[in-house]
């Protein structure tokens, strides 16, 4: 089950939609965090928001993307925690991490980083689990005649969140062409080169947009994938990693063009009739940080990651919640997620290699 369809399914089973988010009680945004002496800000940060992830309950998605927090956080044991209880909930197929039905390529975001944990323990179990999740993705996993990833079982649809998920898999694994061939299938249905901005789900038995709206969290994932899969590029994939660079600065672009006064997106970025969302500005301050400190953006954007970050941290509370973000579970109104306590993490951590 995904993000804002869990939200469909309480209303129809007759349970309450959770308003504004499991964590929405939390103490209000303060823009301050406590000041444990000679710690930098960044750091700080880092370990609450890390506090308060680990708190939360997660679905297979939310799993691998606060893993792979983890791992470029350096939090060696958190990691090998996480990529140990994704195991404990694999399915027959390989995928790893899932609660429910789950999706065909959201338990992949995790790839990578439990991979790595795999790497570092010499755990054949977990390389076994990593390995199988690969076969599942590369070989079993619902696709398209042209081999593109369906991102549910129940339809064959294509969203912009999946950028983040089978490519930055196969690329750390060394497959890079089928990295490529993925982002390139996806970007063929979901961009708008008007707009420089991806819509959010493309129905391919229908080849029509069920959802055209251009949603912040599916672009941000996108720019974060793109960055993740630039990262696993070889030297000798110079022309590849040039032309991702392109697509992700376009993305940003897009998205900077409806960024508010405050340094932050509305939900839907084109559309102020949206709620004011936190997630987004995270995400695309990640990838920017990381894009300028790797040498394939440039440097000018620097600034704009500054104030996206600015924003962003101006919405965590005292308990280290990131408020205000899509919430979760059903993802269509304000609140709080592990997804959003990843991307502080993912973003704090990037932004420190210029501090």
């Amino acid at each position: 089950m995904n993000r804002r369809e869990f939200v469909r399914t309480l209303a129809v089973s007759g349970a309450p939609a959770l308003a504004g988010g499991v964590f929405a009680q939390s103490p209000q945004p303060t823009g301050a965090v406590g000041e444990e002496a000679g710690v930098p800000e960044g750091a700080r940060r880092i370990k609450r928001a890390t506090d308060a992830a680990m708190a939360m309950q997660r679905r297979d998605w939310e799993q691998g993307i606060l893993a792979q927090a983890m791992l470029e956080a350096g939090e060696r044991e958190h990691l090998i925690q996480l990529t140990k209880a994704a195991m404990m909930l694999r399915t027959p197929d390989g995928r790893m991490g899932v609660v429910a039905s789950g999706s065909p390529t959201d338990p992949t975001m995790g790839g990578p980083a439990y991979a790595k944990a795999a790497d570092w323990t010499g755990d054949p179990a977990m390389r076994k689990a990593v390995e199988a999740m690969l076969e599942w993705i590369q070989q079993k996993a619902p696709r398209n005649a042209q081999g593109i990833l369906y991102h549910t079982f129940h339809a064959p649809e294509m969203w912009s969140d999946g950028l983040n998920g089978a490519p930055p898999f196969l690329a750390a694994m060394g497959h890079y062409d089928e990295a490529l061939k993925q982002i390139e299938g996806y970007r063929e249905r979901l961009w708008n080169p008007e707009k420089k901005l991806l819509a959010h789900i493309w129905d391919d038995g229908k080849h029509q947009f069920k959802d055209p709206s251009f949603w912040g969290g599916g672009n941000g994932w996108a720019a974060a994938g793109l960055a993740r899969v630039i990262r696993s590029l070889p030297a000798d994939r110079q022309r590849d990693r040039e032309r991702l660079a392109e697509f992700l600065r376009e993305i940003v672009d897009g998205c900077l063009a409806h960024q508010r006064e405050d340094g932050l997106f509305h939900d839907v970025v084109d559309r102020s009739d949206t709620f004011v969302e936190t997630n987004l500005a995270q995400m695309l301050a990640y990838a920017v940080y990381t894009g300028v400190a790797d040498g394939w953006l440039s440097g000018e954007y620097r600034a704009k990651a500054d104030r996206m970050r600015a924003a962003a941290r101006a919405k965590m509370d005292d308990l280290g919640f990131v408020q205000g973000a899509c919430g979760a579970p059903g993802f269509d109104r304000p609140g709080t997620s592990t997804e959003a306590q990843a991307f502080c993490i993912l973003m704090e951590r990037a932004g420190s290699r210029f501090e």
